[in-house]
């Protein structure tokens, strides 16, 4: 039987645990430019703890850290590989986060490859397609106040008024 999206959709608790346990990240095709979602996630991970390595040939460093060309120049262990790079570039992806020994493979919302996600799920790695990091871990675990989501001026209580 052929593998489908339905079968890579993580739940709740796996996600979780996903988020839990990792340490070190490896953000593919992370920007220095500040306005690109992948630079906004990953200073957003940074923020919450995680050591986040940024994979992308194109800096020397990103977010205070060095920049690999790709994941196999990192010379640390990897927990997640976040992929920020176009569907058709997962397969080399995927294979190079066998390589390392990642435990997690996590594509970015919009990315998605069937035939890399059950390649890696085949080698012993957990893999999530078409979600956004940032946007899990805020909601699993109430991140969402991180650049004024939660900035308490719009509220379901009364406010209180003084009496003039």
């Amino acid at each position: 039987m052929a593998a489908s999206l339905a079968d890579f959709a993580a739940d709740m608790p796996s996600l979780r645990a996903i988020l839990t346990n990792a340490k070190v990240i490896a953000v593919v095709g992370l920007s220095a430019n500040w306005h690109r979602p992948s630079h906004f996630c990953a200073k957003y991970l940074q923020e919450h703890g995680y050591r986040v390595i940024p994979v992308n040939p194109a800096y020397t460093e990103v977010l205070g850290e060095r920049c690999y060309p790709n994941l196999r120049a990192i010379p640390e262990a990897v927990d997640v590989v976040d992929c920020f790079r176009a569907s058709h570039e997962i397969p080399a992806i995927a294979a190079d986060a066998i390589a390392i020994g990642a435990r997690v493979l996590w594509l970015q919302l919009g990315v998605t490859n069937l035939e890399a996600a059950c390649a890696a799920r085949a080698a012993g790695l957990t893999v999530v397609m078409d979600r956004c990091v940032k946007i899990e871990h805020a909601r699993l675990f109430g991140g969402l106040n991180f650049v004024g989501v939660n900035t308490k001026v719009i509220s379901s209580r009364r406010p209180r008024y003084v009496a003039n």
